[in-house]
């Protein structure tokens, strides 16, 4: 019995309606950039998993480290205990973070870490006698998938059944170059307006809304805002983090710098579950009691693992090297060069490119999850590339290590896809 006929009998998958879906493809083995699954066919995976797998699937130089660490200490609480590979990427992190972060609290994901920001931001007003109750965030931004942080996400299709159970959130348009001045107005009215706590957002790339790019000028005007009036900002980068948009933090691209910023996705390099929320030594000062209450009480069991640990320090080390630097600046100069390729094709439309994210609008309607969107995906499936369309978005963020002939098959095989329609 196949992968997928076996799948079927117990596993309900993430975003997925079972009713109307296909059957979930059985992947026995990656390396590099490259997928196969269980017919031994191969794919080139243009997405990295996720934004996960930025140095490769399987890379051997991570799967030997965490391979040692698996011999030497593979789990133990982190109450009351620490260990040599957290310790060793507090410093490795905190040497690569902007500046003035100073503290990091460990957890499981990407939601988590958000979770875990909006808890500091909250109980930071709250350990300093002030009562501030409401949310910053932009519209159509996506946190994760548990309450606090599906509060501050602004996609309808995965909050709908919860609208009413949500914090309070009040929310902005990204600044785009053409409307920053209206939307720091909008913004300093809802400060004025109600007592707002913290302000979150997806520096410079909204993953989940389509890779929708956002101004840094205008980005830098709200922090400032936020910060004239004491107001906590939350970046989070647990889709742009760890050289994705040229730089190692997409929040490097403003003066301003944020209080918290959120880490997960590539910051395991694909291999283990983690996460990082890391913030000032402001925000650290404020938990910081002869009081119990005013300590900041939230745990995961797998708290910063020490596998998970290692794997994270190797993918900062190979981060860091000259040729992954080398790599980074190809694929970006690859997508450009496609870009001036199809910007002025009659079915492209709102071509856009920040370090190795490239992505691109049809010029058609579809529905986020809907049969033209599915039939297009298959379309590239078909032809052995791995992408996953976001309604009529199309995007490309690949591994590091990806190749410029699996980058062309890529881009070929998007040129393709146009004539479908």
């Amino acid at each position: 019995m196949s992968l997928q006929e076996r799948d079927k009998k117990h596993i309900w998958h993430p975003l997925t309606q079972h009713k109307t879906s296909t059957s979930s493809l059985g992947i026995v083995s990656a390396n590099t950039a490259l997928l196969w699954d269980e017919g031994g066919n191969k794919y080139i995976d243009g997405i990295a998993s996720w934004y996960t797998a930025m140095y490769g699937h399987c890379h051997p130089y991570i799967t030997s480290k965490v391979a040692a660490q698996m011999l030497k200490l593979d789990q133990v609480v982190f109450s009351g205990f620490t260990h040599e590979p957290a310790v060793e990427l507090s410093e490795k992190l905190i040497e690569i973070l902007p500046n003035n972060q100073q503290k990091l609290f460990f957890s499981d994901n990407g939601s988590t870490s958000v979770e875990i920001a909006i808890k500091m931001a909250m109980q930071y007003h709250f350990n300093k006698g002030e009562k501030r109750t409401a949310l910053l965030a932009f519209e159509d931004g996506f946190h994760g998938d548990t309450f606090g942080a599906m509060s501050v996400s602004g996609l309808s299709v995965y909050n709908g059944p919860f609208e009413d159970l949500l914090l309070n959130v009040h929310r902005i348009p990204v600044p785009n170059g053409n409307n920053n001045p209206e939307v720091l107005k909008l913004a300093a009215e809802l400060i004025s307006e109600h007592n707002i706590a913290g302000f979150i957002y997806e520096p410079l790339v909204q993953g989940a809304a389509a890779m929708k790019m956002n101004n840094a000028e205008g980005l830098n005007d709200l922090l400032q805002l936020c910060n004239e009036n004491n107001i906590i900002t939350i970046a989070d980068e647990v889709m742009t983090g760890f050289g994705k948009t040229g730089k190692n933090f997409a929040s490097e691209y403003m003066e301003t710098q944020p209080d918290i910023i959120c880490l997960s996705k590539a910051l395991t390099a694909g291999l283990l579950p983690m996460a990082i929320t890391t913030c000032t030594q402001d925000i650290y000062d404020a938990f910081y009691s002869d009081e119990l209450a005013k300590g900041l009480f939230h745990g995961h069991t797998y708290t910063a693992n020490p596998l998970a640990c290692r794997a994270a320090i190797a993918g900062i080390e190979l981060l860091q090297t000259d040729e992954m630097q080398a790599n980074i600046k190809r694929i970006e100069t690859s997508h450009l060069s496609f870009a001036s390729t199809i910007k002025d094709h009659p079915k492209v439309k709102n071509v856009r490119q920040l370090g190795v994210i490239f992505a691109f609008d049809l010029n058609i309607e579809m529905e986020r999850y809907g049969n033209t969107r599915n039939q297009l995906f298959d379309f590239f499936m078909k032809r052995g590339v791995f992408l996953r369309p976001l309604g009529n978005t199309i995007y490309i963020l690949p591994p590091y290590v990806i190749s410029e002939e699996e980058l062309n098959t890529i881009y070929k095989t998007i040129e393709a896809s146009l004539e479908l329609f």
